[in-house]
């Protein structure tokens, strides 16, 4: 194991899984594109959001001290909040982007089994909206979903993410030279924790890899 390796478990095994969804939350909210779910984080969350529900129960029953069940209700008012906002910021990049995301097995894969489901049935019901409301009333030729004409080379009628977008970042160790661009005109020197403004598409790998975060 390589020492970076090293120092991202050591960092991962002192990090509380509400610092995990915050920076979960943050990512996907600067990321243009829709990232991986992490369902592991997402299952230990919901764990802990019902145990803290269940110990504010038995406070309530047993009299605890209303300091103490204030505390304990912070908390769980956090919790509550990034895990749904976390949830809605991917349904709401799938609802955009769901026939993008339907044509890339590794768009898919990024997805829960309900989001799976949830961008299937928003695709469906959309499609079937605009054929019933506006394409079936068209002229042969313009009648698609996803391109203006017959004439049209690709679908140029699907919106995607922006991935050439600037996006705020922070890096969690030492990278080193890291090139930007394709042919090596671009390299910037990454030092742990320094902050960075570079295009999205650059570091999406360094992103994936939990090696930067974005802000």
């Amino acid at each position: 194991m390589s020492s970076w390796e090293d120092e991202e478990s050591a960092s991962a095994a002192a990090t509380t899984d509400v610092e995990l969804l915050k920076r979960a939350w943050r990512n996907e909210k600067a990321a243009p594109e829709i990232l991986h779910f992490d369902s592991a984080l997402v299952s230990r969350a919901r764990e802990q959001i019902q145990l803290l529900e269940e110990t504010l129960d038995d406070f309530t029953d047993n009299g605890v001290d209303d300091l103490v069940v204030s505390l304990y209700q912070m908390d769980l008012d956090r919790s509550l909040f990034l895990l749904r906002s976390y949830l809605r910021l991917r349904l709401q990049k799938i609802e955009k982007y769901m026939t993008y995301i339907s044509k890339s097995d590794d768009l898919l894969s990024r997805l829960s089994q309900q989001e799976q489901r949830f961008a299937k049935s928003c695709k469906e019901n959309m499609e079937k909206h605009l054929e019933q409301s506006v394409l079936s009333k068209l002229p042969y030729g313009y009648d698609s979903v996803t391109r203006q004409s017959l004439s049209s080379t690709e679908d140029d009628m699907v919106p995607e993410p922006q991935l050439d977008t600037f996006v705020f970042c922070k890096t969690k160790s030492d990278v080193g030279a890291f090139q930007l661009d394709d042919i090596g005109e671009e390299v910037v020197d990454l030092v742990a924790d320094d902050l960075y403004v570079l295009r999205y598409k650059s570091i999406k790998g360094l992103v994936e890899a939990g090696r930067i975060d974005l802000i």
